[in-house]
């Protein structure tokens, strides 16, 4: 009986021994995983990537691309996201002599190819539609009744917002004045839509962040906000010339970016050229990286390329590269 007793109790204990094991092996094999996946997450990127359509212009306006390849290139290039550019359609808008229907058909096909290709559409940059800063209030309000197309535009696409310009008079109080006025009328309508009406530095007096931070605070819309540019700061360009004329006068860039920030809705990470090392070679990216951080924006960042010796492919490439990099 004594025998009997004693190997029951041996085998009791070795039963326990291996369930304890058999525990202790399978909480160590949870926590590895788990392990794991924060280290994965710590080295993700704290934004997402999306790409402007601005950086293919060349090839678009040279006919090396159509602008309805946009996404399907995109992705190609490795992004979430794209930013659409309004004027880069104007010869598909010209196809049908309604310019309603043109606006349509092209959107079903932009919309069709975002969703063949699983790409997010993120805004669309909205041109030639007149300028929302004119002192004029009969032309201001045309141009907010031109940008409202693109509200709409926005809202079947599934864009968050669209970005426009303060272009106007160059009369700083004069410029406060009517640039609340516009963005508000315009921010009200794209409210209704649920789209932001978001306002990037430009150049001139939208390229003072001091001032549009003013502008954004005053028109204190939830819908309504900035796009911060890593470059096109230029406050005064020669001959009063709005584009490709020598910049005289500029506001700096850090700076602004980080007044910019906390209306911020979205990045754009302009770049012009790289070094051997694949750092930019006119913008810290670093320090543009730190700032946008430190704010706690988390949303995408768009890859703008527009420089001059590397193609624009190899642009692109080298910008989202040199983001990624950074944000290791």
């Amino acid at each position: 009986m004594f025998k009997i007793i004693c190997k029951g109790l041996l085998i009791l204990l070795f039963i326990s021994s291996c369930k304890q094991n058999n525990t202790e092996k399978t909480e160590i094999q949870e926590e590895k995983p788990m392990e794991e996946t924060a280290q994965q997450s710590e080295s993700k990127p704290f934004f997402k990537l999306s790409l402007a359509q601005w950086s293919l212009h060349k090839a678009i306006q040279n006919g090396d691309l159509s602008p309805l390849d946009f996404a399907e290139k995109a992705k190609e290039l490795g992004f979430e996201g794209v930013e659409y550019v309004s004027q880069l359609y104007d010869d598909e808008l010209k196809k049908d002599e309604d310019p309603k229907k043109a606006l349509q058909q092209l959107l079903e096909t932009l919309k069709a190819k975002s969703e063949e290709h699983d790409i997010q559409n993120l805004m669309i940059m909205v041109d030639h539609e007149g300028d929302l800063a004119v002192e004029d209030e009969k032309e201001r309000n045309k141009a907010v009744e031109n940008h409202k197309k693109w509200v709409d535009a926005a809202q079947f696409l599934g864009c968050h917002s669209i970005r426009v310009n303060l272009f106007g008079t160059n009369n700083p109080e004069k410029w406060m004045e009517v640039s609340i006025d516009g963005l508000s009328k315009l921010s009200e309508y794209a409210a209704t839509k649920n789209v932001n009406v978001i306002v990037e530095n430009h150049g001139y007096l939208s390229s003072n962040a001091a001032m549009l931070s003013e502008v954004m605070r005053k028109v204190n819309m939830s819908n309504c906000g900035t796009l911060p540019d890593f470059g096109n700061f230029c406050l005064e360009r020669e001959g009063g010339e709005r584009w490709g004329s020598k910049c005289v006068k500029e506001y700096p860039k850090y700076e602004g970016v980080a007044q910019m920030m906390p209306y911020a809705k979205a990045v754009s990470a302009k770049s012009y050229d790289f070094d051997t090392e694949g750092n930019e070679t006119t913008i810290d990216y670093k320090r543009m990286l730190d700032i946008i951080k430190e704010s706690g924006y988390d949303g995408f960042v768009g890859v703008e390329y527009e420089g001059e010796r590397l193609s624009e492919i190899e642009g692109i490439i080298a910008t989202r590269d040199l983001l990624i990099n950074l944000s290791k």
